[in-house]
């Protein structure tokens, strides 16, 4: 239940600037009176809450009460995928990785520790399949083929954290690009491209062996290698390698 509550947080958080980008300026600074004495129960100290930020948050409240509702999560699948995203857009946002070693240890340890949990223990498959929390993306798995077994669970998983982590180092690259002024290749181009042909092959060979993928097996190697690979075409492998963000940036 924590985990969906903390969703609710973050559809409020990632909603509102959207809001505010396709709706009139006078909703934006609209704000809502609240009772002084509910105001100081809650600790609020301030009377007038902006209207975005309880509209957004209102949605993340109802989207975590359907998502507990007593339906199958066939019909409310859609509704776990977008609190998911929600927590990794916040995660995106609130954590930086400082340098591109720092990233590179990361994910060369996390690649390591997928690859066991995944294909040495029946651990990852079973939290990912028996387990039911927002915190993957779950997708509708194709029919079986004519007198094939039906599928013990019928989604394809991915979990949040092969979205988070890999997307972190997408993130910083952009960062490397906006310092370094590659004048060739651009790193977060390379980096976007390496992360959408690393999943979609994970996805493949899930489909051709019928067998869970660790997919940081597949997407570490893409990110780290499109870096370096740039890096050599640019001319400027020393700087990618090197690189750190300022103080001031990742604060």
């Amino acid at each position: 239940f924590g985990v969906s509550a903390f969703g609710a947080l973050a559809i409020s958080d990632i909603g509102v600037p959207l809001l505010r980008n396709v709706l009139p300026q006078n909703f934006a600074e609209a704000k809502v009176k609240v009772p002084k004495a509910v105001s100081e129960k809650l600790g609020l100290g301030d009377e007038d809450l902006p209207l975005d930020g309880l509209v957004t948050l209102l949605l993340g409240l109802g989207c975590t009460a359907a998502y507990w509702a007593p339906i199958a999560m066939e019909q409310k699948f859609l509704i776990s995928n977008f609190i998911a995203w929600s927590l990794a857009m916040t995660s995106l946002g609130a954590i930086s990785l400082g340098s591109f070693q720092t990233a590179a240890i990361l994910l060369a340890g996390l690649f390591c520790y997928d690859i066991f949990w995944v294909f040495g223990t029946d651990v990852m498959m079973t939290v990912a399949t028996k387990i039911e929390a927002p915190v993957k993306f779950l997708y509708t798995a194709p029919p079986p083929a004519e007198g094939a077994e039906p599928r013990s669970y019928p989604f394809s998983v991915l979990g949040l954290g092969d979205v988070v982590i890999p997307g972190l180092f997408v993130r910083f690259m952009a960062k490397v690009d906006t310092v370094l002024q590659p004048q060739t290749w651009s790193y977060f181009g390379a980096a976007t491209t390496a992360y959408a042909l690393g999943l979609s092959t994970c996805f493949i060979v899930n489909e051709i062996t019928h067998a869970g993928q660790p997919a940081l097996l597949y997407l570490d190697p893409a990110c780290i290698g499109s870096a370096l690979a740039v890096g050599v075409a640019n001319g400027q492998l020393s700087e990618v390698w090197n690189f750190e963000e300022e103080k001031d940036e990742r604060e």
